[in-house]
């Protein structure tokens, strides 16, 4: 089962971002500044979190999600946008909205497939489109060196035929951003996935790529306060917002997060979209990753 947890990884492409960063709602674009003396400054940027439950195969599924999505990237302009429960082609119809409200950048995309254990393939929505999560952010040139990481979690329910799905990219050398769909019909697999991801998966890209703070932005079907409690599987210091139900954005201690809120999706999907500022200290000259295939 291990094994299988990276086989997406092997089909991961050698795309990514330096995110380019906005400033807090009421300010301009920053990018990644620097101080009198030439230390880098810290980086500003506004994550948004959706599930759109737009597999065309669950109740929640309304054939609006995706319309809606567009009408909230394009009022709240995120700087990076996650997405769960999607098909493979949302990624595109959603990337040439995000590329209206960032104008002037170059606009990148991820998308990582659910496993399907009966078929040993790709889970698929109803339109035989793959179905998995995605990941949007803008770049300052379409030169600028990135990395995108996937895979399966290695634990999963076997009582459900999908394989749920993680999707990194390596963010300006530096950061690490990420999302994940964690499973809805075993509380304690969700936990164990959580667990795996941030304590295992997560810091061994970073020790191996150089990567400094992490972020995880998702569905994690967990939470706060519950049995079990999806603070437990939060290693210590990490800081949360929520979006008083299951979609949580969890950063590491370099990172400060704030201004969390939920948005009304208007009954397109059964979840809220999640949007926060966070604020990432850049105290190191960031390596730049290398753009080759990364390989399981």
């Amino acid at each position: 089962m291990a094994d299988r947890s990276y086989r997406s990884l092997r089909r991961a492409l050698a795309v990514g971002c330096l995110l380019a960063v906005a400033g807090l709602p009421a300010g301009p674009p920053v990018a990644g500044s620097t101080d009198a003396t030439g230390a880098a400054g810290p980086t500003i940027l506004r994550v948004l979190q959706m599930n759109l439950c737009n597999s065309g195969r669950a109740g929640c599924y309304t054939g609006r999600s995706v319309s809606r999505a567009a009408e909230v990237i394009s009022a709240e302009a995120p700087d990076l946008v996650t997405l769960n429960e999607i098909c493979q082609d949302d990624v595109p119809a959603l990337e040439r909205v995000f590329e209206t409200v960032h104008t002037g950048r170059t606009v990148v995309s991820a998308f990582q497939a659910a496993g399907d254990r009966p078929s040993g393939d790709d889970t698929r929505c109803r339109n035989g489109q793959s179905y998995g999560v995605g990941l949007l952010t803008h770049v300052a040139t379409p030169d600028t060196p990135r990395a995108v990481y996937g895979g399966i979690h290695p634990t999963q329910d076997v009582a459900d035929p999908e394989e749920r799905a993680w999707l990194c990219v390596g963010v300006d050398g530096d950061l690490l951003a990420c999302t994940t769909h964690l499973a809805a019909t075993g509380y304690r697999v969700a936990l164990a996935q959580c667990g795996h991801l941030l304590d295992t998966i997560l810091p061994t890209i970073s020790r191996n790529n150089g990567y400094g703070p992490m972020m995880l932005s998702g569905d994690l079907n967990l939470r706060a306060g519950g049995d079990p409690d999806v603070r437990s599987c939060a290693p210590p210091g990490y800081q949360r917002i929520d979006d008083g139900r299951l979609q949580h954005i969890m950063t590491t201690t370099d990172i400060t997060s704030c201004c969390g809120r939920s948005v009304p999706m208007h009954g397109a999907t059964d979840h809220p979209g999640l949007l926060a500022t966070l604020r990432i200290e850049r105290s190191r000259p960031a390596p730049l990753p290398s753009t080759a295939d990364r390989k399981g």
